[in-house]
């Protein structure tokens, strides 16, 4: 039977990682970011310890914090555009409705406009629902300055999120809708399904050819899908990827990558292909994220 800090940090270790993968767009480091925690943990006297929950994401948010600070780094010298890394979800994350609204590939793009201190507030506020005294303690300001920046980065985010929330049934059409344009190849098809002002992103990590720059509007975006990609000649599968269904793209047999996309009132606003081999190495089982 594995002793009471053992114990505690498994029966938080999902809330954790989402924790930290919220905060970094990245599965790896939000793994490397829960050893840390388990390492100061471990050393930690439980009889001091009032709220387990409240003392494990404020260690991980701190830990994330330091982290954030080196993947900045990385990501000024990172070739083309940064996308986060996708999740295979399980399908009962899209009912909770807000958690798989902040785990999605759009919500985390939102997210990294925010500085790190503001990041760190919004979501143990907003996601995780801690009190205003416990994510002061997580990053070390007052409850005075705490609730000032959640107030900031609330509106920040408001003026940036999906408009409305997109059920996946609605998500799953305009994915197939997706799909068979592409397939096909046909033009006006794409369009119909393409807002005027989408953006296509997509991010080979300086491994794979991408996109070095974000295409904007849906005549471009839809030109490119039709006759410039190999979209055309790929498998394409609907998965369940950050809470939302996507679509695992195949070449040759071959993972190429993962297509996710933003809604915005039935039309695709946003698309998102991650196809850097760095990046899709947790396609291959399911992570459970929680809150």
């Amino acid at each position: 039977m594995p002793d009471p800090g053992t114990a505690a940090f498994v029966a938080h270790r999902n809330l954790l990682f989402t924790v930290a993968y919220e905060m970094l767009g990245s599965a790896a480091d939000a793994e490397d970011v829960l050893q840390e925690t388990w390492l100061k943990w471990a050393g930690v006297d439980l009889d001091t310890v009032r709220d387990q929950r409240a003392y494990l994401v404020r260690i991980t948010t701190r830990q994330a914090l330091i982290r954030i600070r080196t993947l900045g780094r990385r990501k000024e010298s990172y070739v083309g555009s940064w996308l986060p890394e996708p999740l295979l979800t399980a399908p009962d994350v899209a009912e909770d409705v807000e958690l798989a609204e902040s785990v999605s590939m759009a919500m985390l793009l939102v997210l990294e406009t925010l500085g790190p201190t503001e990041r760190a507030v919004f979501l143990l506020r907003e996601v995780f629902a801690l009190e205003y005294d416990e994510i002061a303690e997580a990053v070390e300001k007052s409850p005075a300055t705490v609730r000032q920046i959640a107030h900031r980065a609330r509106a920040h985010v408001a003026a940036r999120r999906p408009r409305g929330v997109v059920s996946p049934a609605e998500t799953r059409g305009a994915l197939e809708a997706f799909q068979r344009a592409v397939h096909t190849g046909d033009l006006q098809s794409l369009l119909d399904i393409l807002a005027p002002e989408v953006v296509l992103m997509a991010d080979g990590g300086g491994v794979k050819q991408a996109l070095r720059q974000p295409i904007v509007g849906a005549d471009k975006v839809a030109r490119l899908l039709a006759a410039g990609s190999n979209l055309v000649n790929a498998e394409m599968s609907a998965v369940q990827v950050n809470g939302s269904p996507a679509l695992l793209v195949r070449l040759n047999g071959e993972t190429d990558g993962i297509m996710a996309m933003r809604i915005d009132d039935g039309l695709v606003t946003g698309l998102y292909f991650v196809r850097n081999p760095e990046k899709l190495s947790h396609l291959e089982h399911e992570t459970t994220v929680s809150r």
